[in-house]
């Protein structure tokens, strides 16, 4: 039996290797047209490529360390996605604080509006109402001159030809004022708005003192009263008459009035109990007018005018409640 051996089996596998390099293989078709190569395989894969390449993607460039910017780059503030709508009221300017002045400014005065210029007087309560006799005796015992000649002053001669006190009082109801009258001559023969020139009484009140206490111009709370002491004697006709507020003018026959006549001793008494209506007040005690007295004098008994004035203020000046003196009730 024949035994193969490993030098055998070597010998046979090589020279199997020989014989399949040297035999030929299958023929090859020939392509028509095809050109004999005649370039080596180097040239073969030297063949450049079309002179367009084809387009590629461009990746995105590598950024390195060393293209980083040295500073930080400052980032742009993004704007918020909801706008911030403007401020509805605009903020103030903010006022400069002015230093301090080295001299320290005086406090301002506080105006005083307790008294009037003129003269002060007060009306004293009167439990039970005078009798209406023309005397003062059942009036408090408190006289008010009023010597200050206001007008005509040219043509008086004196205490006797015309010289003035008085005395007042109050009740709910009533302004009582007594007068006695020093005068040489009486006369009193005009009626109406026209009292005043001929002998007669007269009363300034204003009743809002503390409204218009520096106001220097009547209104309609400033009040002019005259009483007539009667025509053509002090036993004839007697008057009162309003002439301030001008929209409230006209005769006042509410205005009780009595009035003697000494004339001997040239002396005429008069009284009169004037309602507070006339004023449209509501008295009270401790209530403060602006207050003027005064009488009108007039000799000549062929004329109606006014000859003087005298009056309780000095300074009393007809349209001008800030020349007026005070009242207070008491």
């Amino acid at each position: 039996m024949f035994t193969w051996t490993k030098g055998m089996v070597a010998f046979l596998i090589l020279t199997m290797f020989l014989a399949a390099c040297t035999f030929p293989g299958p023929t090859q078709p020939v392509i028509e047209n095809s050109p004999t190569p005649n370039q080596t395989m180097t040239a073969l894969f030297s063949t450049p490529f079309p002179t367009q390449p084809l387009p590629t993607k461009t990746l995105p460039p590598v950024i390195t360390a060393t293209n980083l910017p040295t500073q930080p780059a400052t980032v742009a503030p993004q704007p918020t996605s909801t706008p911030v709508p403007p401020t509805a009221t605009a903020v103030p300017p903010t006022a400069t604080a002015l230093p301090p002045t080295a001299t320290p400014m005086p406090p301002t005065a506080t105006p005083d509006t307790s008294h009037r210029p003129g003269t002060s007087v007060a009306a004293a309560f009167m439990s039970k109402a005078p009798v209406m006799d023309g005397g003062w005796t059942d009036f408090p015992v408190h006289d008010y001159p009023a010597q200050s000649v206001v007008f005509g002053k040219q043509n008086w001669t004196g205490s006797d030809d015309l010289s003035v006190s008085y005395r007042i009082g109050w009740d709910k109801t009533y302004l009582y004022v007594a007068a006695k009258v020093r005068d040489d001559v009486y006369v009193q023969n005009a009626t109406g708005a026209d009292i005043f020139k001929g002998d007669s009484m007269e009363i300034l009140l204003d009743t809002n003192i503390s409204g218009d206490f520096f106001v220097t111009q009547n209104n309609s709370d400033d009040y002019q009263l005259g009483i007539s002491f009667g025509r053509p004697d002090v036993n004839g006709t007697k008057e009162a008459w309003l002439w301030q507020p001008t929209n409230k003018a006209g005769s006042r026959t509410n205005v009780k009035v009595a009035a003697t006549r000494n004339e001997s001793e040239h002396l005429t008494r008069v009284e009169a109990a004037i309602p507070w209506s006339v004023f449209g007040v509501t008295p009270k005690t401790g209530m403060h007018f602006g207050f003027v007295f005064s009488v009108s004098d007039n000799d000549n008994k062929t004329q109606n005018v006014q000859q003087i004035m005298i009056s309780s203020d000095a300074n009393r000046k007809l349209l001008n409640p800030t020349t007026w003196g005070d009242m207070f009730l008491k």
